[in-house]
């Protein structure tokens, strides 16, 4: 039976494709290819986080405000490997949080808006105990 095994890819529009990918790229760290975009390799993710690391797909209703201050109806999910170095070199770029980090059991969490009005949650996933 076919199933669906993961997400593909995030494609969106904006009036400067270039110029966004450029932030992401020297901002966040991001290693573009040579289509512009950049690719993340299952393998690791798998790799440095063998069991907390997934794609969560998940629809919110229209009230929320978790996408805050964002006005678009999506949110992007980056997952990162250190969160501390992470905090550090956004400091260093100027770019302010959106709200204070936060620590979970499944996960850190620090949240920027990307040049285009997009809420970026990053993520650095905690391997479960046990």
């Amino acid at each position: 039976m076919a199933q669906v095994i993961g997400v593909g890819g995030v494609f969106f529009k904006c009036d400067d494709p270039e110029g966004l990918m450029a932030w992401y790229r020297d901002t966040l760290g991001l290693k573009l290819n040579d289509y512009g975009g950049a690719d993340f390799l299952h393998a690791d993710s798998a790799k440095a986080f063998p069991q907390g690391a997934r794609t969560i797909f998940s629809g919110f209703k229209p009230e929320t405000d978790y996408f805050a201050p964002s006005k678009h109806v999506f949110m992007i999910n980056l997952i990162i490997d250190d969160m501390d170095a992470m905090l550090v070199r956004l400091n260093e770029k100027g770019v302010p949080l959106e709200g204070e980090p936060q620590n979970f059991d499944y996960g850190r969490f620090a949240w920027v808006m990307d040049p285009n009005g997009v809420k970026v949650e990053l993520w650095q996933p905690i391997e479960p105990k046990g």
